[in-house]
């Protein structure tokens, strides 16, 4: 069985193709700068070089033509192997605990969800109907961000607000990443040899977007991110965590629209507000050369982190592994140095020369004495939207939270 993973965004669509026999990877790509004059296309069929086109891609029907192209030439896949197609959606509200088949009535009831998420939903929902029209003979299904984290108590999930917005309105925390949180979460159990069912762990994922999960004998208890991506952790251009009350200060004092302000704590906060950068190499790049801006955003960024971890330690009461993933959750030495620094009264220790060159895809980087493992895992968020897929069609989902 093969399975083609979509994950569309709004100028962009990432894809993966596996072969479900062994979970193996035979063709991953991205076409981006979709509707720009010249739209690039990087993409590998496992064990060949990889390949880079750019040529003028107008919209998402175009790209999704390109990419069955590359699948049929490529002899990785052609149409009639497909057994599937399974596609991200970052907001699946109250409704969706698990991955379902879509349908017509799935994709009003997703573009019903986009006031929750502006910002990710429309474009989740553009691929699927230019899949669907191009390719509506092979089964497609939605594997949600939200999905993991409906195990999350009320007293966890509930803002304190009058209940008519949470009951009238889905005003609540939802979180995401939960592809990510959940795949990472297993890869733990299986690293430490105990049924994921058996462990606490906190989970950071951390790239352009961050956000941190709390995960008790298996099940999300708590996350970060809340009724959209903004809430948190301070990320690449995510303000996260800030008081309410600067919406309205923005709005009095500098005459803002609520747009405006939308777009500034979305788009223009983070790390690209505080230092005018938000690829994390690059600030470490500025930081070494003395910019202080710089420094600030790694200090700040790296703080908030440790505030969650010390908040999920007193969440869950005892913790077996604490897991770093995501782009620089896997890479940054310095950032998870930093991260666990003064953590020893929570049993935390890193061992600096395991954690320079951590082993892939799971590996241990904490110290013999300590007594909580530090890890740093892979994630791979298509292959676990692929598995999740495949259980889907096969009429064996279980909700793994």
């Amino acid at each position: 069985m093969k399975i083609l993973v979509l994950n569309a965004g709004s100028s962009s669509i990432k894809y993966s193709l596996f072969a479900m026999s062994d979970q193996r990877t035979l063709l991953t790509g991205i076409i981006e700068r979709i509707g720009e004059s010249l739209a690039l296309h990087r993409y590998r069929v496992t064990g060949n070089e990889a390949q880079i086109d750019e040529s003028p891609i107008n919209n998402h029907k175009l790209a999704l033509q390109e990419i069955f192209s590359v699948l049929k030439a490529s002899g990785a896949s052609n149409n009639a192997e497909l057994a599937c197609i399974g596609h991200r959606v970052v907001h699946g509200g109250e409704l969706f605990k698990q991955p379902v088949l879509i349908n017509a009535q799935v994709t009003q009831q997703i573009a019903s969800m986009i006031p929750l998420a502006p910002l990710h939903n429309p474009a989740n929902l553009l691929g699927i109907q230019e899949a669907l029209q191009q390719m509506g003979d092979i089964p497609q299904v939605a594997v949600f961000d939200t999905a993991f984290h409906h195990s999350l108590p009320n007293y966890a999930y509930r803002y304190g607000l009058p209940s008519s917005l949470y009951k009238e309105q889905g005003v609540r925390r939802y979180g995401f990443h939960g592809t990510s949180h959940n795949y990472v979460a297993k890869q733990a159990a299986q690293y430490l040899g105990k049924p994921l069912a058996e462990l606490n762990l906190i989970t950071l994922h951390l790239g352009n977007g961050a956000s941190v999960t709390a995960i008790e004998n298996g099940r999300s208890v708590d996350t970060s991110m809340g009724m959209t991506p903004l809430e948190g952790l301070m990320m690449g251009t995510r303000c996260g965590d800030i008081d309410p009350a600067i919406h309205f200060y923005l709005s009095r004092t500098l005459d803002m629209s609520m747009d405006d302000i939308e777009n500034l704590l979305n788009k223009n906060s983070g790390c690209k507000g505080v230092c005018g950068e938000n690829d994390m190499r690059s600030i470490h790049q500025m930081a070494e050369a003395g910019d202080e801006n710089a420094q600030l955003a790694l200090a700040m960024y790296a703080y908030r982190i440790k505030k969650y971890i010390g908040a999920y330690f007193a969440v869950l009461g005892h913790v077996d592994a604490l897991v770093f993933t995501g782009g620089i959750g896997e890479h940054d030495v310095w950032l998870r140095q930093q991260c666990c620094a003064g953590l020893t009264a929570f049993g935390i220790q890193i061992d600096s020369d395991k954690n320079q060159n951590p082993t892939h895809p799971c590996g241990e980087i904490s110290s013999s004495s300590a007594t909580v493992k530090v890890l740093v895992t892979v994630t791979q968020e298509e292959l676990e939207i692929a598995i999740q897929a495949e259980a889907c069609l096969m009429g064996t989902n279980k909700t793994p939270f």
